[in-house]
């Protein structure tokens, strides 16, 4: 018998090809009058244009969005708003620029509307990460979730190979990390697994032709599943290193996670039978090998200290890691952490032995 609780996010999702030329009809919707439209400086001229097609509907923009949502430039964009009168925002670009606008709507209320330009996710999900000093923390809240969210697969097709291969794997991290959950319910499940095997399917395609509108489509619907299942299941190891690593070292979101995922698959592939079963069936090979090699024939990064990391950072990033972990199926230890993080550092292979003995096992699991 099942014994479960479930929430559904109660964004609104357009899901359609064009279907930014729908954004003044969803700021109406929400009521807003003055929307601020938010960017990176990478995407100025997209956030001109979106600003020009709402027409009387846009009270201006802020083109300084920043990875890793430092405070900082939160309080430059909220100077804007307030001496613009804002009274909604409107999010074009990836993650960056989706935090900057959960980060305002945490201090105002204001409501939101995201147009996605990469698969990064959290623009279905209550998670906010803010970075002060060099620290990254993250909090979870109904208030931070975006009102509602454009997918048009249009917005992608500029996205370079190498992001999007990034991108795409951080999309897998949220599905894995949902397969893997202390607490997960059916319908999540069901989600994880799709978003698994259609990120799977559609990457290849997205890399072998950039412009494959109908492969790039696929990704972005494996994003939407896969930051769904992060919403309603919560994180556990894998973001809590992420997290640390970006904070701490400034290393770039996506790539931090296309590099450690493999490296905790393994960690945690004794106590989660359910995840591999899955990453198995959609990759033929066994979990976190499959993974490394996909990731590295898609051209991604494998390797912490190719993204930056100095090797006197390890030890950091394990102390931080084991201080307020998250909820993980297997227990956090310092010595293993490390040797994960070194095995990363270097690029090595993941470990088969998953970093140290296996005191137990989790019971095995029906893969759904």
């Amino acid at each position: 018998m099942h014994t479960f609780v479930h929430e559904s996010p109660p964004t609104r999702v357009v899901f359609e090809p064009g279907g930014r030329r729908h954004a003044a009809r969803e700021v109406g919707l929400l009521g807003g009058r003055r929307a601020l439209v938010l960017s990176t400086p990478g995407r100025r001229r997209q956030a001109e244009e979106l600003a020009e097609q709402l027409g009387p509907l846009a009270a201006g923009t802020f083109t300084g969005a920043a990875p890793h949502t430092p405070v900082n430039v939160t309080e430059q964009a909220l100077a804007v708003a307030r001496k613009l009168s804002a009274d909604c925002l409107v999010s074009i670009g990836g993650g960056s620029t989706t935090g900057l606008g959960k980060a305002i709507a945490y201090r105002t209320g204001l409501d939101q509307i995201v147009l996605p330009t990469t698969y990064a996710g959290s623009e279905v999900t209550p998670v906010l990460g803010e970075t002060v000093d060099g620290t990254k923390t993250t909090l979870r809240s109904p208030e931070v979730l975006p009102e509602t969210v454009i997918y048009d697969v249009d917005l992608t097709l500029s996205l370079p190979v190498g992001i999007t291969v990034t991108s795409a794997l951080n999309s897998l991290a949220h599905a894995v990390e949902a397969l893997w959950a202390e607490d997960p319910d059916p319908v999540t499940l069901l989600m994880a697994r799709e978003a698994v095997t259609t990120i799977v399917s559609a990457l290849p395609g997205v890399v072998s032709d950039p412009a494959d509108r109908a492969a790039r489509g696929s990704a972005l619907y494996g994003a939407w599943l896969a930051g769904t299942c992060l919403a309603t299941a919560g994180m556990a190891l894998h973001h809590k290193l992420c997290h640390v690593l970006g904070g701490s070292f400034g290393l770039p979101h996506a790539a931090t996670h296309a590099v450690i995922l493999p490296y905790v698959i393994a960690y945690n592939a004794p106590w989660a039978p359910r995840a591999t079963a899955v990453i198995e069936q959609a990759l033929g090979a066994p979990a976190a090998a499959a993974v490394r090699a996909f990731a590295e024939n898609a051209g991604a990064p494998t390797a912490l200290r190719d993204l930056g990391m100095p090797e006197s950072g390890i030890a950091k990033a394990a102390d931080a890691c084991t201080r307020g972990p998250y909820a993980n199926p297997r227990p956090v230890r310092r010595d293993t952490l490390e040797a994960l993080l070194r095995a990363a550092w270097t690029g090595q292979a993941p470990a088969a032995d998953g970093y140290g003995a296996h005191p137990r096992q989790a019971p095995p699991h029906d893969p759904l």
